[in-house]
């Protein structure tokens, strides 16, 4: 793994730490070492590290912005590639716009909304990459990501590139063909919009992030919406119903500002966070026989 290391520094594909904390690069802050964690500077230098890997036969899977995202106290065997800064450029063409994986969500929701272009008001308030949003469909506000996706550039995990269009994402709630059928990271996205009125646009996302600030906790460590609402029913009014607001274990606990978020209360860790999802998933089930899925991904060693 060393000599691994040593020659993507060599190589100045980006930065390169071995085991690196990922609670640094989380949105709920806990998640033990990456063996392996790597930011390219440049989608031709994510290439160049993605031929090393393949080479030396080393596990791997990426990361954006770290929402919607809780990984194990004893961190990730293998790569982490965390896709940012390099990999965030943004052109806009008419109505259609080309963006990097890295780019922020709510960065990118607020620049085209001041173009006057219309489609992506509801992701206004998700904290996350577009690469993250595009890969698990994320939505809120009745809209999602496969409304406005054209098309998707992919690296597959032979290490093959593609562009796959809207309908060969296979979208559904929450998810896409990326997470089980076909596993492999965005790299960039086009999204084809409408032109509309720009005070109307501001103002509708405005709307949003207040509705957001208002009834979810995102000025503490979470990793947005824990669990699928299991529809029509939703997990949140469960969780509520279920008199779990407020509970806590260790240092996660759920939180009193909407049932379907956990927070870190400054020293939760990811077995405090498990524990406290599988508390709700039983005491929902037992209450009302309702099988709870986690929508947050679980990801590394157990």
């Amino acid at each position: 793994m060393k000599e691994v290391i040593e020659k993507l520094k060599q190589m100045e594909v980006g930065k390169v730490r071995e085991n690196e904390p990922l609670a640094n690069h989380t949105t709920m802050k806990v998640g033990g070492p990456a063996d392996i964690f790597i930011e390219p500077s440049s989608l031709e230098n994510l290439e160049k590290t993605m031929e090393i890997i393949k080479e030396n036969n080393i596990e791997w899977r990426a990361i954006g912005r770290g929402s919607n995202l809780l990984v194990s106290d004893q961190g990730i065997k293998g790569a982490v590639i965390k896709l940012g800064k390099g990999l965030d450029s943004l052109k806009i063409e008419g109505t259609d716009i080309t963006v990097g994986a890295g780019f922020s969500l709510v960065s990118l929701s607020v620049q085209i909304s001041r173009k006057g272009l219309s489609g992506l008001e509801f992701a206004s308030g998700i904290p996350g990459s577009v690469g993250g949003a595009v890969y698990m469909n994320a939505g809120a506000h009745g809209s999602d990501i496969s409304k406005v996706l054209k098309k998707a550039y992919i690296l597959f995990a032979d290490g093959t590139l593609q562009w796959l269009s809207a309908e060969e994402m296979e979208f559904s709630y929450r998810t896409s063909t990326l997470q089980k059928k076909r596993p492999g990271i965005v790299l960039a996205a086009v999204f084809q919009l409408k032109t509309g009125n720009r005070e109307e646009i501001v103002a509708a996302m405005q709307n949003n992030k207040n509705y957001r600030k208002e009834t979810q906790p995102y000025d503490k460590p979470c990793a947005g919406s824990i669990f699928r609402n299991p529809l029509p029913q939703y997990a949140g009014q469960l969780v509520q119903d279920a008199g779990l607001k407020g509970h806590v274990i260790g240092g996660a606990k759920i939180s009193e500002m909407h049932g379907n978020f956990i927070v870190n209360t400054g020293e939760g860790s990811a077995e405090d966070v498990l524990a406290l999802i599988q508390h709700v998933k039983n005491t929902v089930y037992e209450i009302f026989g309702v099988k709870l899925e986690t929508e947050v991904e679980i990801i590394g060693r157990k």
